[in-house]
């Protein structure tokens, strides 16, 4: 590839190349605070290439491949690159990343204890994530929770925070201009903004914790809190791993004690302020 970046991201590493220079400039300004692992053989490879030698040049259209990758994967338009290069890494990760048991899952960290948060898309807990993560909590990402196989611990994995539509006001109303990425306007979940993690949950992003707490959220319904039931929670949590099956015994096993020792809670919340003083007296009660 033409243009190139190399990222170390939590335990992982990534080489970027694309056809156009955009998208690698863009996260290049972004992540300018995190490892540079020159010279190092990255985890995985992604690239962003036309769909075909025109689309090059005539309205520049990126297929998202690398290490692994997904043939019927809609192309996507150049003005969307820095998107295209995320889900690239997630992709890879989704796809290869075989060292913990990947959760679908945000994840912040206080007092050296974890709190994971899962749920489908739509639920707010990215946004919750964020908010906490600029109220005196460490983000430990967004995207994926890092299961250790033998200890339990859960490892950061804090890449840009993906801001999607109402979620945007609300965390640029809390983070400096600075850390927020350009606008992307009409993706295919609508507009979407990335948020730089503050500087301790990159320089920390070496740093476990034991998990303490496990949260169900749901946005835009009155306040409530639920306990979930150990087979529930195992159920939902095998349906928001990506490797679950392929880690076999070594997977059953990780999520097995993390059910069995983790307290977990579905919580209804009608706004932010709402769902950040429930986490923090469910904290208080059960962490």
């Amino acid at each position: 590839m033409r243009h190139q970046l190399s990222l170390k991201i939590g335990p992982a590493s990534f080489r970027i190349g694309s056809a156009w220079r955009q998208p690698v400039e863009l996260l290049a300004a972004l992540y300018d605070d995190y490892p540079q692992v020159d010279g190092d053989v990255a985890d995985f490879t992604v690239r962003l290439e036309p769909t075909s030698l025109l689309r090059r040049w005539v309205r520049p259209s990126i297929f998202i491949t690398g290490d692994h990758g997904l043939a019927d994967a809609a192309p996507m338009s150049l003005a969307h690159g820095l998107l295209a290069a995320e889900m690239g890494m997630n992709l890879q990760m989704a796809l290869g990343w075989r060292r913990h048991l990947l959760l679908h899952a945000s994840s912040v960290e206080k007092d050296g204890r974890a709190l994971v948060m899962t749920g489908e898309s739509g639920s707010g807990k990215s946004t919750l994530a964020a908010q906490l993560g600029e109220r005196g909590w460490r983000l430990m990402g967004d995207e994926f929770a890092l299961l250790d196989l033998v200890s339990g611990a859960v490892f950061p994995f804090p890449r840009l925070v993906s801001l999607k539509n109402g979620a945007i006001r609300v965390i640029a109303a809390e983070a400096p201009d600075k850390r927020m990425g350009p606008l992307l306007g009409g993706t295919a979940k609508g507009d979407i903004r990335h948020l730089v993690p503050r500087a301790d949950a990159v320089g920390r992003m070496g740093e476990g914790a034991q998990p303490a707490l496990l949260l169900f959220p749901r946005f835009g319904h009155g306040a409530d809190v639920r306990p979930v039931g150990q087979g529930e929670v195992f159920m939902r949590l095998t349906q928001a791993s990506t490797n679950y099956v392929a880690l076999g015994e070594a997977g059953f096993g990780a999520l097995t004690r993390f059910v069995q020792g983790v307290p977990a809670r579905a919580i209804d919340f009608p706004s932010g302020d709402a769902a950040i003083a429930m986490v923090e007296r469910l904290w208080e009660e059960l962490a």
